[in-house]
């Protein structure tokens, strides 16, 4: 081997060697959580729509809102977050996520996670 492939090598392994901690403590990480206490005060945007069983909207067309009491709280952040990043879009929706910290979408998701699931009626 060359002289420049094995300071390479040995680079490569000191930086491995260097960073597994950081890394390993990165992957036990706990995942943030949200308080549902902060949650119940930062609903009320969300309740004229959401909250409403068998709810439909007529703007910009006829659809049922989709009722987010009792969801998983991972999927109601990325679908907040998606709204945020312009990926899903609905006029209201894309407004009040564009409002919403991080840690908003958390207590957001784990106020409706605590709610029991709701059904909407035919």
């Amino acid at each position: 081997m060359t002289p420049i492939v094995t300071r390479l090598t040995l680079l490569t392994a000191l930086a491995v060697v260097a960073l597994a901690p950081t890394w390993a403590a990165a992957q036990s990480a706990p995942a943030p959580t949200g308080d549902p206490l902060k949650g119940a005060q930062k609903v009320q945007m969300c309740q004229g729509c959401h909250g409403i069983v068998g709810w439909r909207t007529a703007y910009p067309e006829v659809y049922r809102v989709p009722k987010i009491a009792g969801q998983h709280p991972p999927y109601i952040v990325a679908a907040l977050k998606e709204y945020r990043e312009g990926q899903r879009h609905h006029p209201s929706m894309d407004a009040i996520a564009a409002s919403l910290t991080d840690q908003d979408m958390l207590d957001i998701a784990a106020y409706y996670s605590q709610s029991p699931l709701q059904t909407a009626v035919k």
